[in-house]
């Protein structure tokens, strides 16, 4: 399976206060930490879909965080602050799921990963 490249999109950093180049800095490092360790367990699994099972693990977490910030936006709007940062950080969240899913390699093994795992789990598609 090929190396998996991740980035910043641009647009969520210029969505970013210009006052404030910390969110950026994090924003940056947090991406380079999961291309990081993403490519390492892509390293050290046996065969592709082991990879692609470490791979699908991650993007759950990365749903699970995206809905967290998701759900954090209207309570930040209900106190009367900005929700600029938990926006910022959901869409990236969802913008890296999505530049994962866009690995021609990994998208495949990832559909058949997520498959076999809804009929280990007795979930039919009829049941969704």
């Amino acid at each position: 399976m090929d190396e998996i490249s991740l980035g910043v999109p641009k647009p969520v950093l210029e969505r970013l206060p210009e006052d404030d180049e910390t969110a950026a800095a994090d924003m940056q490092e947090a991406v380079a930490g999961w291309e990081q360790r993403l490519n390492r367990a892509i390293e050290e699994a046996d065969d592709d879909r082991e990879a692609a099972g470490r791979v699908l693990e991650a993007i759950e977490r990365f749903e699970e965080r995206r809905s967290t910030y998701d759900d954090l936006v209207p309570e930040l709007r209900a106190w009367g602050q900005s929700p600029i940062y938990a926006i910022a950080w959901r869409t990236l969240y969802a913008d890296v799921i999505a530049q994962l899913y866009d690995h021609d390699d990994l998208a495949d093994h990832l559909e058949r990963e997520r498959n076999a795992r809804l009929v280990e789990d007795g979930i039919r598609l009829q049941d969704l």
